[in-house]
C-alpha cells in the first residue's frame, strides 16, 4: 500500500475525515482525545477497496465472514466511554479484534491493547491493517473471546465489540479493581443495550445505555 493510499483521496481525503469527526460532534462525542484520533485514523484501509469510498459514511460496513465493521459513532462512543473521567488507562481487552479498526483507535489512546479475534482469516488482516499505521502497543490472541486472556488480567479496561445474551463471568472477573467494561448485550433479534460496567471493591456497578445493533457474541474458533 502506497503512502498516498493510506492519507487517502476524494472520499477518502483528510477533508472527508474532518467532515466525519464535525458529524460526530453534532451526534455528541464531546472526548477531544477520541475525535483527533478517529480524525487522523484512516478508515477506509480496514475496508475492502471497493467499499472505501463509503469508509467515512456513519454506517456499519461487511469486512466478511459475516462481521462487520462499526459505524463511526459507535466506535467512538464506546471508547470516549471506556475513557470517561480518566486521564488514561493502561491495559485494555478489546474482544473480536474484526478488520482492527476499532483496535487501532484505542492503541493510540491507552498504553497497551489485547486483542482476541476467533476468526483466523479476520485477524490476520488486523494485524497487517495496524502495522501500516506502525502501531507497536498491541498484542493478538487468536481464541474464543468468552475466556478473556487470563495470563494478562487484570485489565484497567474491556471492550466488547459482539452482543452476548448475558456478560460473560470470565470477562468480568478480569476486570481490575476500578476498571471498566463497555459490552453490548441481548438478544439477536431482540432490543440490545450498550452496558458499562465498572468494577468496585466488593462488586459490580452495571449501568444500560444506549440501545445498539452488534453481531452475535459467539463461542469457538474459525
Amino acid at each position: 500500500m502506497t503512502l498516498r493510499h493510506l492519507q487517502g483521496s476524494g472520499m477518502t481525503s483528510q477533508r472527508t475525515r474532518d467532515r466525519m469527526t464535525k458529524r460526530l460532534i453534532e451526534q455528541g462525542i464531546t472526548d477531544n482525545r477520541v475525535l483527533n484520533v478517529i480524525q487522523k485514523t484512516p478508515r477506509h484501509i480496514f475496508v475492502d477497496e471497493a467499499l472505501a469510498s463509503r469508509a467515512y459514511e456513519d454506517t456499519a460496513l461487511p469486512i466478511g465472514y459475516n462481521q462487520t465493521i462499526s459505524q463511526p459513532y459507535i466506535v467512538a462512543r464506546m471508547t470516549e466511554l471506556l475513557l470517561e473521567n480518566k486521564e488514561s488507562l493502561g491495559k485494555v481487552l478489546e474482544i473480536g479484534t474484526g478488520c482492527g479498526y476499532q483496535t487501532a483507535i484505542l492503541a493510540q489512546l491507552v498504553d497497551e491493547v489485547y486483542s482476541v479475534e476467533r476468526i483466523l482469516p479476520l485477524q490476520k488482516k488486523a494485524i497487517a491493517h495496524t502495522e501500516l499505521l506502525k502501531l507497536k502497543n498491541i498484542r493478538y490472541s487468536y481464541n474464543d473471546g468468552g475466556w478473556g486472556w487470563e495470563d494478562i488480567a487484570p485489565f484497567d479496561g474491556i471492550l466488547v465489540a459482539a452482543a452476548p445474551n448475558e456478560i460473560p463471568e470470565a470477562l468480568l472477573q478480569q476486570l481490575a479493581i476500578g476498571g471498566v467494561m463497555i459490552i453490548p448485550v441481548g438478544e439477536q433479534g431482540s432490543e440490545q443495550f450498550l452496558h458499562r460496567v465498572t468494577r468496585t471493591e466488593n462488586t459490580f456497578q452495571i449501568e444500560a445505555l444506549d440501545s445498539v445493533i452488534f453481531v452475535p457474541f459467539l463461542a469457538g474458533k474459525e
